[in-house]
């Protein structure tokens, strides 16, 4: 039956080669190959994009002006296509307002859950907040002293947009004279024009009173007429005195703290109802800090102690000048100073000082105070002269927890409500594990628990999803754009999840990136839960685990790039399993395999070591980081080895060796880092932000090119310089599209269309240009060679040939020299990295880091990374990678297992030495998946060990 398999004919988006696949429906399919073999061109750029256009297709011509027009795919036909959802890592909110709990919407349930079964409690007192009565509200008020002049007011617009005119008309019917519109006072009789989109508040005058025993009867009408006028709310100016609020909902008998209506909106850090108004809801807030300011505390002012005034003339003379009048020693480390001389040159003196300073407008005569240079950094920053000089300032700006809220985001009114004697700020401090316990031990009255069944339903499910994906470590008040890709995709997995929605095809990216073995289990559960309803799930994965379990597979290669695109096996793991022409099928059945290093390396004997770390969950550990050897820093997810590395390690090295300005995390003490000369952090970022670049330009290569080119006999008879050879600048370029080789056509009601420049005929250079070679290739060809045709190319000039087999040995000798660096993935963009690090003469003093780089890479690519990153080890550098992939860690001379779980089970150091013997510590998930897979995988080192010996003899 067709309805039951989706149907590709004819697909060549990227290098698909014409490919016909047939995909089972209402299963879970693994698209599996090579890094660059066509996986996600197949599953995303063809099925993904073709399910999401006839979706769009389908619409209105109305509904489809807003959501633009999207390209068809270049395939022949797909039949049997479900409506298509996709769940990628690039889905990442960069908005701090946005956190866990309101990406999944958990947070909408718990503020209609406070707001509706919420009790307030008095912060200045602790009693519990009640409704107030009138009588209540009479006594409070005639307990002002006698002869105080009072007006009555009813709130009856309180920061709502619109013109308001029908209010205005009902007030005048009703016989009230007075109207305080936006804090003044008005007649009702004046013509009101009030901006229509702006929000507005407007009190009625109820009553104008002076305070005396006889007003006591007057005062309970006018009360009454204030509550029935603005539905329960009044509030009462007391002339020369703080303007009281009265509710007949919820205020404090004893200090009169009122909590206000208790609606959603009041528990929600994105509105200004509920927000602290010192943060506006971030929870935290920008402050100069001192560590950025003076970063190195034994320099004397006169070395330069104070970074922002450095490099100023202006500055430095008035410090001098400042220092001489206060008496403040300018050779004297900053650290062996008094705390007075400290605190005055950071925040300034009261005592007048005369300066005659050299600025930009000539000499400058004053008498003033000193001004402090942290006082100075945050004057510049709130009031710049230019957004350069605010930037400049903001690199000695540190976000500091807000010291209002203590970082809860909420205003005191929403955390004085509780449930179960949580504000809704602690209840999402919990880890989802914790909020799932507490929210199904929530005891409520008999009326209450009707109000909250239907709502705790909503949050125990949506927590149960979470927890099902691996996820049980997070907050709900975790910032979302601290998330990982990984941990960002498997949120909007459970999402999904909750949806319960059946005959979707979701198409997955690589869902168990930053997941530890113990958790995978749980994952594909969840897969198979959505595949139970009957869903159909691409997903495009290297994980064995998930594979394995697969109902179907696909395997693309044979190689990447321009020699992939190709469908090498399909049907299920077992069938994959036995195809001698599936590269995956040969890893999966152990026919192939990643070598492990029968001898660990013993390093160079030094090492550095960083005490008392404490930033996040680490539980002030102190932790040992041997030199000259490859290191693995595990652990379950959210164990704390980002925070280590990333937070604490890296960012200590980068401010010690490279003055970087980076806060790191807490910690007490770093030693050992004078071993080492330099850092290098080689991630999965673009290796460009432009079409221009491309890796010849990223890896220097295409200077030495320019060069050679230079060199020929035609150019030095044109007089060409190596500038010649160059599309970024005028010269050898193509004028009519800038080097760009293709040209942006704009169409009104359709997409963009590029096509290629007719000039050059996208070749990017002028003809004059294209008229020297070199052994009859011209500039343009050489740049649309690939690498390994290139490496061939130029095996006679070293220089050249050397740079580009460093490019070939990572793996990516099929990417073009010219092609964009905007189309290569994380994983190739990172192995560029490598190879331009490979490039360079090493010191062996060099310390690497990388964080998951096995990261959309497939076990063959692994391999190939291993050995690069064992060949810079061998070179006496020291290489660090977070990695939960075993192939790796079994490939460590040195493992840092931290746990023993996530959140706030985990941050101490579970284990540190070999694989082999953190194997056998049972209290780590990490040994216990180790174990297996090392003893399995060294049995078949030895015995290839004993083939290649037995097979040389026989030479």
């Amino acid at each position: 039956m067709v309805n039951d398999k989706i149907v590709i004919r004819g697909a060549r988006e990227h290098n698909l080669k014409d490919i016909y696949v047939t995909i089972p429906k209402n299963k879970l399919v693994v698209v599996t190959g090579l890094s660059g073999s066509g996986k996600s061109s197949l599953a995303f750029d063809t099925l993904y994009a073709e399910g999401r256009r006839r979706y769009v297709q389908s619409l209105s011509s109305y509904a489809r002006q807003f959501l633009g027009q999207m390209d068809k795919p270049d395939v022949d036909s797909i039949d049997g296509l479900n409506p298509a959802i996709s769940i990628d890592q690039k889905t990442t909110s960069h908005n701090p307002r946005s956190t866990v709990g309101t990406v999944t919407e958990i947070n909408d349930y718990l503020r209609l859950l406070w707001a509706r079964v919420g009790h307030p409690i008095c912060p200045n007192d602790g009693t519990l907040i009640e409704r107030q009565s009138v009588d209540q509200m009479v006594d409070r008020i005639m307990a002002l002293p006698e002869r105080t002049k009072i007006q009555l007011l009813a709130p009856v617009i309180r920061a709502k947009r619109g013109e308001h005119k029908d209010v205005f008309k009902r007030v005048q019917r009703a016989g009230y004279v007075r109207v305080i519109v936006d804090g003044k006072m008005h007649e009702i009789g004046e013509e009101f024009n009030l901006a229509k989109n702006k929000r507005h508040n407007i009190d009625i005058v109820v009553d104008r009173l002076i305070m005396k025993d006889s007003i006591k009867s007057r005062l309970f009408d006018s009360i009454e007429s204030a509550l029935r006028l603005s539905d329960g709310y009044m509030n009462v100016d007391v002339i020369g005195d703080e303007m009281l609020n009265f509710s007949e909902y919820y205020a404090c008998p004893k200090c009169g703290f009122t909590v206000g209506e208790m609606e959603p909106r009041l528990f929600s850090f994105n509105a200004p109802f509920g927000a602290c108004p010192d943060c506006d809801g971030l929870g935290m807030n920008l402050a100069v800090d001192e560590d950025l300011v003076v970063p190195d505390k034994s320099k004397t002012l006169a070395e330069g102690a104070l970074a922002p005034w450095k490099t100023s003339n202006y500055y430095t003379e008035m410090l001098e000048q400042a220092c001489a009048a206060l008496d403040i020693p300018m050779n004297k480390p900053f650290n062996k100073l008094t705390k007075k001389q400290r605190e005055t040159i950071l925040h300034g003196s009261t005592k007048p000082v005369k300066f005659h300073v050299t600025g930009d407008f000539g000499v400058n005569d004053t008498t003033q105070p000193f001004e402090g240079v942290m006082d100075n950094v945050e004057r510049r920053y709130k009031h710049p002269m230019s957004k350069f000089m605010r930037d400049v300032m903001g690199k000695y700006m540190t976000e500091l927890t807000c010291s209002t809220c203590h970082g809860k985001r909420l205003n005191e009114k929403a955390l004085a409500v509780k449930v179960m004697g949580k504000d809704i700020a602690e209840a999402s401090e919990l880890s989802i594990s914790k909020s799932l316990d507490f929210f199904k031990s929530v005891k409520l009255s008999e009326q209450e628990t009707v109000i909250a069944k239907p709502i705790l339903k909503e949050v125990c499910d949506r927590l149960s999803f979470l927890d099902s994906v691996g996820l049980d470590y997070l907050t709900l008040s975790r910032s979302a754009n601290t998330l990982s890709g990984g941990e960002a995709q498997r949120i909007r997995l459970a999402t999904q999840i909750g949806s319960n929605l059946s005959g979707v095809m979701y198409v997955l990216d690589e869902p168990s990136i930053g997941l530890h073995q113990r958790d995978n289990d749980r994952l594909i559960a969840s897969l198979k839960r959505m595949r139970d309803l009957g869903n159909s799930l691409i997903v495009v994965e290297h994980d064995n685990e998930t594979m394995c379990q697969a109902d179907y597979l696909i395997d693309m290669g044979p190689g990447a790039g321009v020699y992939g695109g190709k469908v090498m096996a399909q049907g299920t793991p077992e069938e994959v399993e036995k195809n001698p022409k599936s590269l995956t099928g040969q890893y999966l059945s152990g026919k192939k395999f990643v070598p492990v290093p029968l001898k660990r390396r013993k390093g160079n004997g030094k090492k550095i070591t960083i005490t008392g770390a404490q930033e996040n969950n680490l539980k002030n550990i102190n932790v040992d980081f041997p030199l000259g050897k490859f290191i693995v820093v595990s652990g379950v997810s959210g164990s704390g080895k980002s925070t280590l590395v990333n937070m604490i390690l890296k960012r200590v090295l980068a401010q010690k060796l490279n003055h970087n300005s980076t806060k790191p995390g807490k910690y007490k003490s770093i030693r050992g880092y004078k071993n080492i000369e330099k850092i290098i952090d080689i991630d999965q970022s673009p290796i460009g932000r432009t079409p221009r670049s491309n890796p010849a330009t990223y890896t220097s290569v295409f200077d030495d090119i320019r060069t050679l080119f230079a060199q020929t006999n035609e150019a030095k008879m044109r007089g060409y310089t190596k500038a010649r050879f160059s599309f970024n600048v005028k010269g050898g370029r193509c004028e009519a599209c800038h080097g760009d080789g293709i040209i942006k056509i704009e169409m009104n009601f359709l997409p963009d269309v590029y096509v290629p420049c007719e000039v050059c005929h996208g070749s990017r250079y002028n003809s004059e240009t294209l008229e020297v070679t070199y052994r009859e290739k011209n500039i343009a060809q050489v740049l649309d060679m690939t690498i390994n045709e290139a490496c061939k190319f130029f095996e006679n000039i070293p220089k050249i040939a050397r740079k580009l087999q460093t490019i070939v040995d990572v793996g990516l000798g099929y990417v073009k020299l010219g092609q964009s660096a905007t189309t290569l993935s994380g994983g190739e963009a990172q192995r560029m990295k490598l190879a331009a690090e490979l490039q360079k003469l090493s010191t062996g003093k060099n310390f690497y880091i990388l964080d998951e780089p096995t990261t959309g890479l497939h076990t063959d690519d692994i391999k190939r990374l291993l050995e690069v990153l064992q060949r810079l080890v061998d070179e006496g550098n020291t290489v660090l990678v977070i990695e939960h992939n075993l192939d790796v860690i079994k490939n460590a001379d040195w493992i840092i297992d931290l746990g023993p779980e996530g959140g706030e089970g985990g941050g101490n150091v579970v284990a540190t030495g070999t694989p082999e013997e953190i194997a056998e510590v049972k209290e780590s998930y990490t040994g216990q998946y180790l174990k297996p897979v090392l003893k399995r995988d060294t049995k078949l080192t030895r015995d290839a060990e004993k083939h290649d010996k037995k097979i040389a003899n026989l030479n």
